[in-house]
């Protein structure tokens, strides 16, 4: 059946001589493999700049249920982006996110609010000229209510700590390692105060952002399960340095 759908560019592969296969979250039906042919060639129907990482996608699609590689018809940008592709860090953080989506979105089917909201981060990522060192970090955090693992708002100033393991604030250091010291825990605070279009308000250094990125990857892999290293994270980083 052909649909109509927005989506999210995530990641391909080479397929035969001139096709690729890509990963694509879709407005319609979640997370999907879509095969598309002759974009490698030199004179492909599309045009192989429009699959980067989070790049903003209107799709015409050849949908069957239950099949592992779906078939795409046409695909146009949703929205051109005015410095994403440009500037170092955005796109760094773009390859960043991506790789941290495609591990954590395995659903195929619809998640409209999930969509809309990494359909409008994504948009503010291009547009926001303030505070862009911030975004990956408050990205992850507000990820988080959408993926089911949100953590504990803090209730009170005396809750010093952070557990990674119960996803709370706590008044003293636990037992076991696997939390955040109270530098890195007064900075996580901050992600609770201020939204997507006020980052810039969140102020950190360089090095502080590095351990505190550090702590909430390590949140995603106890509580979203996720295995392997993130190729992009030393890039990430070094960029931000």
């Amino acid at each position: 059946m052909l649909e109509k759908t927005r989506g999210i560019y995530l990641h391909h592969i080479n397929y035969s001589e001139s096709s690729i296969i890509a990963r694509i979250y879709t407005e319609k039906f979640g997370i999907q493999s879509y095969l598309i042919q002759g974009v490698r060639k030199r004179k492909a129907k599309f045009s192989k700049s429009l699959f980067q990482p989070l790049f903003l996608l209107d799709l015409e699609v050849y949908h069957r249920p239950g099949r592992d590689l779906q078939r795409l018809k046409d695909v146009r940008m949703s929205m051109p982006f005015e410095s994403l592709p440009f500037e170092m860090i955005k796109s760094s953080q773009a390859i960043f996110l991506s790789e941290v989506l495609l591990k954590c979105l395995k659903e195929e089917e619809p998640n409209a609010e999930l969509f809309d909201f990494l359909f409008h981060a994504i948009a503010l990522l291009d547009l926001k000229k303030d505070g862009i060192a911030n975004f990956h970090l408050a990205f992850l955090f507000h990820l988080t209510s959408f993926l089911g693992v949100s953590p504990q708002a803090p209730s009170a100033a005396k809750t010093m700590f952070f557990d990674l393991e119960t996803a709370a604030f706590i008044a003293s250091e636990p037992l076991h390692n696997q939390f955040m010291n109270a530098e890195t825990t007064a900075n996580f605070k901050q992600l609770f105060q201020f939204d997507l279009g006020k980052i810039e308000q969140i102020r950190m250094t360089n090095r502080e952002r590095s351990v505190l990125l550090s702590q909430l990857l390590i949140y995603y892999q106890m509580h979203l399960h996720l295995s392997g290293n993130l190729k992009s994270l030393a890039v990430l980083k070094e960029v931000l340095a």
